[in-house]
């Protein structure tokens, strides 16, 4: 299902929207999100010291998927706390913004299947299930998020929980 669009409420220093009616819609974020070579993750580390990098993942019903060496900072940060945040890297003038939450999640043959394609359409890395068989991988679920094409035109805020 859909998340609940609604106006995304700025500042009044950013000026009102010329249309207050015109909204990014879903279908053009999913494919934004889909389509991204690469996402900026944001963790917290220890002493709620933020943490930003790039990485490559894989968007498929409704979660971005992705993978990680344990002993890196950012995978240590959301063992310790899952939330998190996830920006497109492709420029900021049509941003797509996201904050949830990861799960570790161990995909079953069918996913393996289903992730392994994804991944060599998109990447063209050569994966095969068995490469996701027996491994975790993280799950982003988005709670809400952010996006417009034009600022102050049709910026937008959807929620998965409905409370706007």
């Amino acid at each position: 299902m859909p998340p609940r669009a609604s106006r995304l409420q700025l500042s009044p220093e950013y000026g009102e929207p010329a249309s207050p009616n015109a909204l990014v819609p879903w279908s053009y974020v999913e494919d934004r999100i889909a389509s991204a070579g690469h996402y900026w993750l944001s963790t917290v580390g220890p002493g709620s010291s933020p943490h930003v990098r790039p990485i490559a993942g894989l968007w498929l019903d409704d979660l971005l998927y992705f993978g990680g060496a344990p002993r890196t900072r950012w995978f240590r940060n959301l063992a310790e706390n899952p939330e998190a945040c996830l920006h497109l890297s492709e420029g900021g003038d049509r941003a797509v913004i996201l904050h949830g939450a990861v799960t570790r999640v161990r995909p079953d043959p069918a996913l393996a299947v289903r992730l392994a394609e994804v991944s060599n359409a998109k990447y063209r890395f050569g994966q095969s299930a068995k490469d996701y068989e027996g491994t975790d991988v993280w799950a982003f679920r988005p709670k809400v998020a952010f996006a417009w094409k034009t600022l102050n035109e049709d910026r937008t805020r959807f929620d998965w929980d409905g409370t706007g």
